[in-house]
């Protein structure tokens, strides 16, 4: 099985971080791509969100570019190579799939994800907490979401939806109660991480449900921009009410179409 393409861009980049090629990707480090990573990634995302399959292959060789970018530096390093990247991936996958490579038997998908939890653990013998593993560099959302879920693994949860209602609200009531710019945060961190639990609980990622949030609050208020007979400025309360309801019937009338 040939990938004369894979292998072009292998050499492509090869050749822009070389003596004679190009400065700015010769300067690059794994530390100044990380935000490129991060961008791609989410690029990636969005494609997926607005179901654009042109838009995805393209984003995905933006993300695929970023990988290749980093195993090249690491060559030069003489740490590790593309090579070396897609050995370590391939071992992972069949050592954790051993209900495809080789003879365990499973009858549903938790059974699955049970072992693939039990592998990963056998693997990374050197992790002495259910926290160790959360990133630091994903959202605050998205990794309030994975400490959650980590958790609960360990038995620690609520005993159902109704409790976790009312920690959102007894939260809710301890930032009202707040003094302190400093007492404020904590108690709006504390009302967003009992939020994300209720999403786990309905087994929603919330970090998804907030930019599903974000893209239709701006898609409403572009609607409002072109609908504003003057200055957004100098609007009143009630014409920013009136003109909210109707984005909100604008969009609810396009989503039907």
């Amino acid at each position: 099985m040939n990938y004369p393409n894979l292998e072009r861009l292998i050499e492509i980049i090869s050749i822009l971080r070389s003596e004679n090629g190009c400065k700015w990707d010769r300067e690059q480090t794994h530390s100044t791509l990380k935000r490129n990573m991060l961008e791609e990634a989410y690029e990636a995302v969005d494609a997926i969100d607005d179901n654009d399959l042109n838009h995805l292959k393209e984003e995905l060789g933006d993300v695929l570019l970023q990988v290749v970018l980093h195993a090249q530096i690491a060559k030069e390093e003489n740490a590790f190579n593309i090579e070396d990247v897609a050995k370590g991936i391939s071992d992972k996958l069949i050592h954790r799939h051993p209900h495809v490579f080789g003879d365990v038997k499973v009858q549903s998908t938790d059974e699955i994800l049970d072992n693939w939890e039990k592998l990963k653990k056998e693997e990374k013998p050197h992790r002495t907490s259910i926290m160790d593993g959360v990133s630091k560099s994903q959202s605050a959302m998205m990794s309030a979401q994975k400490i959650s879920k980590k958790a609960v693994k360990t038995g620690f949860e609520w005993p159902d939806e109704t409790s976790l209602y009312d920690c959102v609200l007894s939260e809710i009531k301890e930032f009202q109660q707040a003094k302190t710019q400093d007492e404020k945060e904590e108690e709006m961190g504390d009302i967003l991480f009992a939020v994300v639990n209720l999403a786990r609980w309905n087994k929603i990622e919330a970090e998804q449900a907030l930019l599903k949030s974000n893209k239709k609050f701006m898609a409403r208020f572009r609607k409002m921009e072109s609908l504003a007979d003057k200055e957004l400025e100098k609007l009143t309360l009630e014409e920013w009410d009136s003109l909210w309801k109707k984005a909100k019937e604008y969009s609810k009338s396009e989503i039907k179409n």
